[in-house]
This record gives C-alpha cells, structure tokens and sequence, in this order.
C-alpha cells in the first residue's frame, strides 16, 4: 500500500535586510532548501515568494508560515524596519496554501526550543535543573530588542508575543540616569531598544567618548573589536551595556519565571556573548534584593542556528495540523 506523503509547508523569516524562505516536510525544516532574498530588490513579501517558489519548481504547498521584524496584531504584521505590511491572506495569495499562520521573529525562535541542537546552544550561566514544561524565555537582541515567553500547557506549547524593546530603560545609576537623559533627548523615549541594539551599541559607545571629548564614527562591530582591543571608551560602553542587560534580563527573570532558561539571539548577543560569561553580568542579573537566589537559578544560553526560526515555524504548522 503507497504510504501518503508528508505535507509539504513553506515558511519565511523577515528580517529588516533579509528574507529567508524554505520547505518543510512534516515538522522537519529541509536545509538545502533553504534560500536568502535582499529585501531591497523586492517591492513587497509577494514578489519574494514568487521568486523562490519560481526558482524551487512551484511546490504545492500545503501550509505556509511567515514571521517577521515587527507587531502582529489580529494576524496581521507590520515591519518594524521595512515599509511592508503582511497578512494571512497575501501569504495565501502567493503560496496558494490552504493553512496560512503570521507570527512575530521571537514567536517562532520560541517555537524552534528543544528543537535547536545542542551544538547551536552555549551555557552563557548556569542554573538549577528545572522540571520538564517549565516555562522558558526566548530574548533577541539584534537589530531589535524583543522577548517572547515560551509556555507547555496541557502538552501544547503557548509562544506568546511581546514588544518588549519598546518598554523604559531601567536606571539605577547616576551613569545609567545620564545615559537615559541623552536618550530621551534624542529620541523623545529613552527606550530598551536604543540602548540594547545594534544601534544602541553605537549610541552609547558615541555618548561615552563625547563625555571624554572624542567624537568617533563607531559601528556597533567596530565598538566590540575596540572593546576587546582595549580602547577605553569602548570598554567602558560595553561594561555599561553589559549591566543595562543584566538587569533588564534579571527584572524579565522575575517577570517570567523562566525556571527552563533564557535563550538569547541575535547578532549583538553573540558579539556581546565574552561580556554576557562574565561574574560582572551575573552580578549585575542577580542584584535584586531577598529575590536574588531565585534569579540565580535560571540558566541563560546563548543560540547560534540561523535556522531557528525557520525550525520554529515548522513545528508551529505541525503543531496545528
């Protein structure tokens, strides 16, 4: 007897620069299909699955998942960095599947946890062993900052949305204070974003040495390698930096409980990642109080797998079916 094929999905993770898009059999994300579009060349999300399912032989697509840089709202996303606007029905539009799921970037990171290899995972801190289903928290911290709390009710995983980025930087210093003051100045907001980004790198690196009179150029790469180079002003950015996250990743901890660990993304959280392995970033995450020893317990890893979402969004469809 023919055994029924596994149904195929498309799925497609939106970035501010770059789309990738590839094929998934079952809840199995297909690597070699696996394909990255410059947003720039394109007019809208439309253009760009037409343009991979032209060049990958027109799939019949059972299911297709889009996540994307941005707020989704009743299903529908708006990039946060990109003037595009997503919806289920123009993701069915272009792939002519029948199931059609919208989701924020850190949504389907959190669906990819305990699907990442171990290989892609680095103990940034450890923790206490946590029961199985205990809930876990997915941070990306890239050209964004967003969170998304992983949850296991009932055997069915709950990733919910967040735009944490956006919240107010806490200040707990006469450095932090001044630092949020300029911010403020800036941008009308002195936000998590404009601090823990890859523009916020910049930022306040650009704001360290205009308090010493320098005025360097820096791109947030160019702050890590001074940094580590051992320029004085880089250094003493990133070790403001690495505080600033270290307690907001320490007020999330008590927010979330997140008892199965924090998981960060994200090209900064792997260029600060020797500053986050540090006794200054523990000390720092833990500083809260009679509820330091429960934050100690939670682990922070470190994911390296440029795949996650797209492993994420592939178990999400086969979630659903």
């Amino acid at each position: 007897m023919t055994q029924p094929k596994a149904p195929v999905s498309l799925v497609a993770d939106i970035g501010g620069t770059n789309t990738r898009v590839a094929l998934a059999t079952g809840a199995l994300l297909r690597p070699d299909t696996v394909a990255r579009y410059k947003n720039a060349a394109f007019g809208d999300l439309s253009e760009v699955l037409d343009a991979y399912l032209g060049d990958h032989g027109t799939p019949d697509c059972d299911a297709a998942c889009v996540a994307l840089a941005g707020p989704v709202r009743d299903h529908r996303g708006t990039m946060t960095n990109l003037d595009w606007t997503i919806d289920p029905a123009t993701v069915a539009t272009a792939t002519r599947a029948e199931r059609v799921a919208v989701l924020n970037d850190l949504q389907a990171q959190g669906h990819a946890l305990g699907y990442v290899t171990p290989d892609h995972l680095t103990c940034l801190k450890p923790g206490a062993e946590a029961e199985v289903g205990a809930a876990r928290l997915m941070i990306g911290i890239g050209t964004g900052f967003n969170i998304a709390p992983v949850l296991t009710e009932n055997g069915q995983r709950i990733v919910a949305p967040a735009e944490a980025g956006h919240v107010t930087l806490p200040t707990r210093t006469a450095e932090d204070r001044a630092l949020a003051d300029h911010l403020e100045a800036v941008h009308g907001f002195p936000s998590v974003e404009e601090a823990l980004s890859g523009r916020g790198v910049a930022q306040v690196a650009a704001w360290h040495a205009q308090t010493t009179g320098q005025t360097p150029n820096w791109t947030p790469a160019e702050v890590v390698a001074a940094a580590t180079s051992g320029d004085p002003v880089a250094k003493a950015a990133l070790a403001q930096l690495t505080r600033l996250l270290a307690t907001v990743i320490g007020d999330l901890s008590l927010i979330h409980l997140p008892f199965g660990g924090i998981f960060l993304v994200g090209g900064v959280a792997r260029a600060l990642s020797p500053w986050i392995k540090s006794d200054a970033f523990v000390r720092a995450m833990q500083d809260k109080g009679r509820f330091s020893s429960l934050v100690a317990d939670i682990p922070v890893w470190l994911v390296e797998d440029d795949y996650a979402a797209l492993t994420g969004q592939a178990h999400y469809l086969d979630q659903l079916r």
